[in-house]
């Protein structure tokens, strides 16, 4: 932990609550911008607006699926990357990409 002077000033329960709401909102910020990087992340490991990319990461995982069967974590990451609505675990995962390293860096530093 790196001693910042001037939290030495606030009060515990006050200095504990502005980490919560620092994480919080890191956590916000993350579900908000999921949509918009749930295309391009998804595009990174070759699913693509087409379809999996031949020779991706995508193509291999549907090579040894076989058969996608409708309603898969698979099948839902396709229907994204072809600009589906991203499900409510999307916006989670979005949350928890964000809020994770912010609860590190608030524990770091607070």
């Amino acid at each position: 932990m790196i001693p910042i002077p001037a939290l030495s000033l606030i009060p515990e329960g006050i200095a504990a609550g502005a980490k919560a709401a620092v994480v919080a909102a890191g956590g916000a910020v993350g579900a908000l911008a999921a949509p918009a990087a749930a295309a391009p992340v998804l595009g990174l490991v070759g699913f693509g607006a087409a379809g999996p990319v031949a020779g991706s990461i995508a193509a291999g995982l549907q090579a040894g699926l076989g058969n996608v069967v409708a309603g898969s974590a698979f099948a839902g990451a396709q229907a994204v990357a072809m600009g589906a609505a991203l499900p409510a675990i999307g916006y989670a995962a979005g949350a928890a990409v964000v809020a994770t390293p912010v609860a590190a860096v608030v524990a770091w530093f607070m």
